[in-house]
């Protein structure tokens, strides 16, 4: 996924994917990050409200990477 202004409703798309794919609720994902259950709310809704830091602890949480080129 190219990330840009236009797709983020597809990041909290697959963030929220991938989270139910592990059957984690928002609370054991918050706990295995090391986030507030908040934070994933905002992930999974508004990822440009996200700090850049935080999101990849997420990302790194739920197991995906991610690639610059």
């Amino acid at each position: 996924m190219e990330l840009h202004p236009d797709s983020m409703p597809a990041l909290a798309q697959q963030l929220r994917r991938e989270r139910q794919a592990q059957g984690l609720s928002r609370e054991q994902l918050a706990a295995v990050c090391n986030v507030s259950t908040s934070f994933i709310r905002d992930a999974e809704t508004n990822p440009e409200r996200c700090s850049f830091g935080r999101l990849l602890q997420l990302i790194q949480g739920l197991g995906l990477r991610v690639a610059l080129k």
